[in-house]
């Protein structure tokens, strides 16, 4: 059965907050209210939350700090801002720091149906990309993107899902290219298509044109029978070529061919094979620079260069370090029978400390190697690489007469800054769940750090 769709409605007008209430009931919605933001942070913390629909100017805490605490809470909870016309500009601000959408005062319930179903939408869109993967969906990724660079990518790749453009991901090797374009194709039309990935710079040229384009009996030696391309067998689908800017230059006229005929040309062929397959290209390489040594085809980076999604690295996205880590653990902690496992906070100091010149690949390694090595309950230094604990951070002891209580609350309050005041994944890391973590916060009264 499909839950109830949920919308949080903060306003300190009582006669605005009943009737936004009684027109999103009567849309289909089920409505919680709050009259101001200090109630708002209560009922999120009671409630499970698709999309908070939020005044911008309210006593005390405003929309602004809504938002901000929403965007520390889940980032994937859309916040519409309902605006005075006077303070758009503020409302523009808001959208610059997350908000999904703002609507502005006289407006019509329509404009505001219009845009809190909008906003479902993409709650529902990022819930499958971010959610945990169950495997209930063929081709479902699971993503994670709490930092703002992170979410951009994942956001501008949900938005070109729909559309048959290519899409060219830019970003350097091991920041989950791959992982972007396997969710381009999950959320597109073409899903129930093949999802083909081939890497340019592993294979040799005169194996790659017939490993792409396909073969005819005869074409050469060892051409004993017809062999069909990947772009033939992903007919329907997505073609993911990786490292494009390692393709060599008589290869990039062929799938300029491709691009603008829709057609393969088999190698021994003289008849080309019409093709149905959407092109997402990947690159750690400057395309710009390379165009301009003459070692890649102007045209072909024009036809490519239609939707561009550039790929952070590790070291521009560390709020997503804690959530990778508890992501990994998961992943990797059931299959070598280590579930549960966590961290010690040196070691997630360590890991904060390295500049991870392999990305997110590297990370993996890292948790999945501490994982089959270690012992303990906990990862701790010796797990770990050399050239990651190169300069570990002193675990200095607490001292004897420091109580039970205060060691626990500095252990949380530590927690949550290393999570950058991330409470799921501080949860994750504690080993406990979001409500104990929100009763402890409250029993120990922690606010945000």
């Amino acid at each position: 059965m499909t839950r109830e769709r949920t919308i949080l409605v903060v306003e300190d007008d009582a006669d605005m907050r009943l009737m936004l209430e009684e027109e999103l009931r009567e849309a289909g919605y089920q409505t919680i209210a709050a009259a101001d933001g200090v109630e708002a942070l209560q009922r999120l913390a009671e409630s499970d939350v698709d999309v908070v629909v939020t005044d911008l100017m309210m006593p005390g805490l405003k929309g602004n700090d809504v938002l901000a605490e929403v965007r520390a809470r889940d980032p994937g909870v859309p916040v519409v801002i309902i605006t005075a016309f006077g303070s758009i500009e503020s409302a523009v601000d808001a959208m610059r720091a997350g908000a999904y959408h703002y609507v502005a005062k006289p407006f019509r319930m329509e404009q505001l149906r219009a845009a809190v179903e909008s906003a479902l939408t993409e709650r529902r869109l990022w819930r499958e990309l971010t959610g945990p993967g169950d495997g209930t969906r063929p081709g479902s990724v699971h993503i994670v993107a709490e930092s703002p660079a992170m979410r951009k990518a994942v956001d501008l790749t949900l938005r070109a899902a729909p559309a048959d453009s290519p899409v060219l991901l830019l970003g350097e090797s091991g920041t989950g290219k791959e992982l972007l374009a396997r969710a381009l194709h999950a959320e597109s039309p073409r899903r129930e298509g093949p999802f083909l990935a081939v890497n340019c710079s592993a294979i040799p040229e005169h194996l790659l044109e017939s490993q792409l384009f396909g073969h005819r009996r005869g074409a050469f030696t060892d051409a004993r029978a017809d062999h069909r391309g990947l772009f033939q067998e992903a007919e329907g689908g997505t073609v993911l070529l990786d490292e494009i800017g390692d393709m060599m230059p008589a290869l990039q006229a062929k799938l300029l061919r491709v691009l603008q005929e829709k057609e393969v040309q088999p190698v021994g062929s003289a008849t080309p094979v019409r093709v149905n397959v959407r092109i997402v290209a990947a690159t750690h390489c400057d395309l710009d620079e390379l165009v301009r040594d003459g070692r890649f085809r102007q045209d072909l980076f024009y036809r490519l260069n239609v939707i561009t999604v550039r790929v952070p690295p590790l070291r521009e996205r560390m709020e997503d370090l804690v959530p990778l880590v508890g992501h990994f653990l998961d992943k990797h902690g059931a299959r070598v029978g280590r579930r549960g496992c966590t961290l010690r906070l040196e070691v997630l100091e360590a890991l904060r400390r390295h500049d991870w010149p392999g990305n997110v690949r590297e990370l993996e390694n890292v948790i999945e190697r501490a994982l089959v090595l270690g012992q303990d309950d906990a990862i701790g230094l010796g797990d770990l690489p050399p050239a990651v604990r190169d300069r570990p951070v002193s675990n200095s002891s607490a001292s004897p007469s420091v109580s039970l209580a205060e060691m626990e609350r500095e252990h949380i309050l530590r927690t949550l800054r290393a999570a950058r005041g991330n409470r799921a994944a501080a949860a994750r890391l504690l080993a406990v769940d979001r409500k104990t973590l929100y009763r402890k916060l409250k029993q120990y009264g922690i606010a945000s750090p």
